[in-house]
């Protein structure tokens, strides 16, 4: 018996051997080595893509020629996955190697485009969209969207400085209005109205830029300037995926204004029998313009971003951290970026619960009067030391208006602590009979503290000729400012708040009939905002410095007489709301007929009681030539589509919240039982009739594929039309309450031509090279000024108010003339006696001491508006090195170089710094520097905006999957006939092309970055 059990044992423990060892061999066979290659649907590899065995932790990363290992068994998933492609699995069979196609995701395909409430493929788009990728967009030192966008995009004009605080003018198909700037309403992620300051630019996985009426017309009342709509990256299902980003970057004047060294102002007072103050004449040779500037500026940026996700949900998260100084001392920006993007699906994937959050947390150090600083570092004398002998400041108090530049900046503060914290809710339904709900809820708080000290030091001004150096504009003049100084230190402090929540509904049904495609979208939208939320308050006569604005009660106004406590302006506090309804209808035949309709229907409480609702309807149709029968015998055209666009949209820019309504506001004191108390009247009248400003798009274009795809592009010709222009004007305190009072009149108009090409010059396995074009034509006219006041047909306005220069005006809004129409003097040369001329209108000359007259001896000089725009982007690659250079041009616009103007103004040599060009000028000509065409010059240039050379490392260290090192340039040459700064002059606003002595130095910068996956 027992040894019947002991054999019965054996065979059951040989039995258990056997299984185990054939269970090892079936798992050494399971875990065979997998290779495969994945590339997208051109053939391209795909690098960074995750590759995951399904049920368990074993994965691998694509390099990047998109070849993969992994161990896995016969019968398993791969999960391959990708931030920017579909999710695709893979069931293994007896093969050991697997070439992998991945089909781009809606928000990443090149043909597929974000729109307002939905997304659309671009072949099926009946209107005009641009959308650019990441790697489309400009590289740098940036943290502004407009600088992402510039040169890129034909028909939106940017225009930057190199104030690293100061955001890019933005405009698209010229200046819509007189009223305001006219920048594009963004749309983050869905959230309409989102701050761009809360996106980093590493995050951004593509732009879609709206401009016709038909594609903007869904936003209503915010989409007359076009619409910018940006989205995120989001996660992918499959393992975490990490990825950082890095560069550190140096940056350098590139450019600077030409003017007198101590030896070239010395021969020229000389050579006019002249001669300095002793008090100036310090026998130095000092470069003012490099005094308040860094020489070198660092610029370092840090993103770390993780990515991932399981069957029923996504998830991506980022931190970025951006440093950037300026080139002028103490201008700097730090920003830090946290966002989290979460997708989780529910009910057998039928309900997707989206949340996105961002915080962006910024910290500004600006300029302390920085326009003020820019032109006494440009008037200073070379011959004047910074510094006495004892290291106090130089100061010469008896020239009037003559101040240390750099005293004024070292001895002053001037910073702004702002957060952006924006939060996105959606849920998505997918409801039977194709229709899909969706309802969002956006929340956007914006905080700041302001802080400014201007130090003891500035006691020793005076008061009385310390004038500040605005930026022009309408009204806008040079104004006294040394009030605000106090008395042994002067402080202020203020904090706001602003915020608004939108709510937004909307049902979509999709649906297909044989031939026939429907796509109809219907919705409703609440938004409230409120703003200026917070306090104001001021303080002077401190102890000590030390302390700066950051503790006002040390101060001790109480002890200086007449001092007021600065509380702010009246206004500052906000409310509004924007009710909307909305629906769209995009119907098809046969993919080849397209139609789109919309309408939106908005209402404002920022407009009168009696005008607060606006309609703006928008029409598009399409045909998509190529798809036709007669074209199917041919291979020279792939894609042939025409389009047809009208629609109007609205806007409010410009218009205060109570601007239809009576306000009353401070003006002086009166005596009221011995003591003087704040006088109050009404400083605007109310206008119940303040209606929506409206803007008319006429659009048709071409978009093409020839060449067998090498070469396709677009073709877009527009008309737009602005009417019921929203402006302020002053009439008589005896028509209306105040003499001021915002109103509708007036119409102006734009028209133009867009042309984008995009080659594949070359495509092969190793080599290739991608250029794109894009160029512009705008045409910008003002057609009416008329209003329910006034019948004028112009406006006079830029009064830069240099030496000599009292009274001159710059520009005009002049019926028939674009916004910023140079109007001014006719420079004629100079006389036998050396002394200018100019052209008077009744057909004579100024002779002798004569000086024309302002306003009536003015001529039409051109125009600020360019011409042509212009962006040329190449890529090429070979291998694994790539070489990208970008050229960026703008083309037939005027610049009215008054600083020019005011450094030649030769009567003065003696006590100001004069530019190289006035040599010839003698002191004797007391209107050499008069505004005149003379200062007008060619706005034109070329510049090589940017060039990086990368390479890829194909064998990279264990823990990092992909690795690419690269080095870009920025700004690397101009080419240009303007003598100024840079000929980028703002474009955007009412004044464009006025360069006067506030231009912020723009740089040339060289970045060092690194790209890299982690395992």
């Amino acid at each position: 018996m027992f040894n019947l059990l002991k054999m019965r044992n054996a065979k059951k423990h040989s039995i258990s051997l056997l299984v185990l060892l054939f269970s090892l061999v079936l798992s050494a066979q399971a875990q065979r080595e997998v290779k495969g290659k994945v590339t997208d649907e051109k053939g391209q590899p795909v690098p960074a893509a995750s590759v995951t065995v399904k049920g368990t932790r074993v994965g691998a990363t694509t390099s990047n020629d998109g070849t993969f290992t992994v161990k896995a068994a016969v019968g398993s998933t791969l999960i391959i996955s990708n931030v920017s492609f579909e999710t695709k699995e893979l069931i293994l069979t007896s093969e050991t190697f697997y070439s992998i196609t991945l089909t781009q995701t809606a928000s990443s395909m090149s043909d597929v485009v974000v729109v307002g409430y939905g997304k659309s493929n671009k072949k099926n788009l009946s209107t005009s969209v641009t959308t650019l990728r990441p790697g489309d967009l400009n590289r740098g030192a940036i943290a502004d969207i407009g600088q992402l966008l510039q040169g890129k995009v034909a028909g939106l004009n940017i225009s930057s400085s190199g104030d690293p605080n100061r955001p890019a003018a933005v405009i698209l198909r010229g200046a819509s209005t007189v009223n305001s700037p006219g920048a594009p309403f963004y749309v983050i992620d869905g959230m309409p109205g989102a701050d761009i300051n809360s996106v980093a630019p590493d995050d951004i996985a593509s732009i879609d830029v709206l401009k016709d009426a038909a594609a903007t017309a869904i936003y209503g009342n915010r989409a007359a300037n076009g619409v910018i709509m940006i989205s995120t990256k989001k996660g992918r299902k499959g393992n975490v995926q990490t990825t950082y980003s890095g560069y550190f970057g140096v940056e350098n004047v590139s450019s600077r204004l030409d003017l007198m060294n101590a030896a070239q102002h010395r021969s020229f007072l000389a050579s006019n029998a002249l001669a300095y103050n002793p008090i100036d004449d310090q026998n130095g040779n000092t470069d003012w313009q490099a005094a308040i500037q860094r020489s070198t500026a660092i610029s370092h940026n840090h993103n770390l971003s993780f990515s991932g996700g399981g069957e029923h949900n996504t998830y991506s998260a980022s931190l970025n951290y951006f440093d950037k100084e300026g080139i002028l001392v103490k201008s700097r920006l730090r920003r830090v970026i946290a966002r989290l993007n979460i997708e989780q699906y529910a009910l057998n994937d039928k309900v997707k619960f989206s949340l996105g959050v961002t915080n962006s947390n910024n910290n500004a150090n600006y300029v302390p009067l920085q326009n003020v600083a820019l032109l006494q570092a440009a008037k200073h004398l070379p011959v004047n030391n910074i510094k006495n002998p004892d290291g106090t400041y130089f100061e010469n108090l008896t020239i009037p208006g003559y101040f240390n530049p750099l005293a004024i900046i070292n001895n002053a503060s001037d910073d702004t602590k702002y957060n952006i914290l924006t939060a996105n809710f959606n849920t998505e339904v997918k409801l039977p009979f194709d229709l899909t709900y969706n309802a969002a809820v956006s929340v956007q708080k914006t905080t700041s503290m302001h802080g400014e000290y201007y130090g003891s030091y500035y006691g020793r001004y005076p008061t009385s000729n310390f004038y500040n150096n605005p930026d022009p504009g309408i009204g806008i003049a040079h104004t006294l400012i040394g009030g605000l100084f106090g008395v042994n230190g002067s402080a202020f402090r203020n904090a706001y708040q602003n915020s608004f929540t939108t709510f937004e509904t909307f049902l979509t049904w999709n649906r297909k009939f044989g031939n026939h495609g429907l796509t109809a979208v219907a919705g409703y939208a609440l938004q409230e905002n409120s703003n200026g939320e917070g306090f104001r308050s001021s303080s002077t006569n401190f102890l000590t410095d030390d302390v700066g604005y950051n503790n006002l009660a040390l101060g001790n106004p109480y002890g200086i007489p007449n001092y007021r406590i600065d509380l702010g302006p009246t206004g500052v506090y906000s409310k509004t709301r924007l009710i909307s309804d909305f629906g769209r209808v995009n119907y098809s035949f046969m993919n080849k007929y397209l139609l789109q309709a919309s309408i939106r229907r908005d209402g404002s409480s920022v407009f009168g009681t009696n005008t607060r609702w606006g309609y703006f309807p928008s029409a598009s149709v399409a045909w998509r030539i190529s798809d036709e029968a007669f074209m199917k015998s041919q291979d020279f055209v792939s894609d042939l589509k025409l389009r047809l666009s009208y629609g109007i949209s609205g806007n409010s820019g410009g218009v205060g919240p109570y601007n239809s309504q009576l306000i009353y506001g401070l003006r002086g004191t009166y005596y009221n039982n011995g003591v003087f108390d704040n006088a109050i009247v009404p400083a605007q009248s109310s206008n119940p009739d303040l209606k929506w400003e409206e803007i008319a798009t006429l659009n048709a274009g071409i978009d093409f594929t020839i060449w067998k795809n090498k070469l396709s592009g677009t073709l877009d010709y527009y008309k737009k039309k602005t009417t019921d222009m929203l402006f302020g004007i002053s009439v008589s305190p005896t028509i209306v309450p105040g003499g001021y009072i915002i109103v509708n009149g007036g119409s102006l108009e734009n028209k133009g031509v867009e042309l984008s090409l995009t080659a594949n010059v070359l495509n092969t396995r190793d080599l290739s090279w991608t250029s794109t074009l894009n160029m512009a034509h705008n045409k910008n006219v003002i057609t009416s000024l008329s209003n329910p006041f006034t019948n004028g047909d112009s406006t006079r306005y830029s009064s830069p108010e240099g030496p000599g220069q009292s009274g001159s005006s710059l520009q005009i809004l002049k019926v028939g003339y674009p916004i910023g129409q140079f109007f001014t003097l006719s420079y004629d040369g100079k006389d036998a006696n050396g002394i200018s001329q100019f052209n008077k209108r009744d057909g004579s000359k100024t002779s002798g001491g004569a000086f024309p007259t302002i306003g009536t001896d003015y001529w039409y000089m051109g125009s600020p508006q360019p011409k042509i725009l212009m962006g040329w982007n190449n890529t090429i690659r070979y291998k694994n090195v790539d070489l990208n250079f970008f050229l960026r041009g703008v083309f037939g616009n005027k610049i009215f170089n008054a600083t020019r103007a005011d450094l030649s103004y030769v009567t003065a040599a003696s006590v100001n710094n004069l530019v190289v060009t006035a040599a010839d000028d003698k002191v004797t000509d007391n209107k050499n520097s008069l505004y005149s065409n003379r200062y007008i010059e060619s706005g034109s240039y070329v510049r090589m905006d940017n060039a990086t050379l990368s390479y890829s490392f194909k064998n990279v260290v264990s823990g990092i999957s992909n690795l690419r090192v690269y080095v870009t340039g920025n700004n690397l040459f101009t080419i240009t006939r303007y003598s100024g700064i840079d000929p980028e002059i703002n474009q955007g606003g009412i004044a464009p092309g006025i360069d006067y002595n506030n231009f912020f130095p723009k740089t040339r910068t060289f970045l060092f970055g690194i790209n890299m996956t982690l395992k």
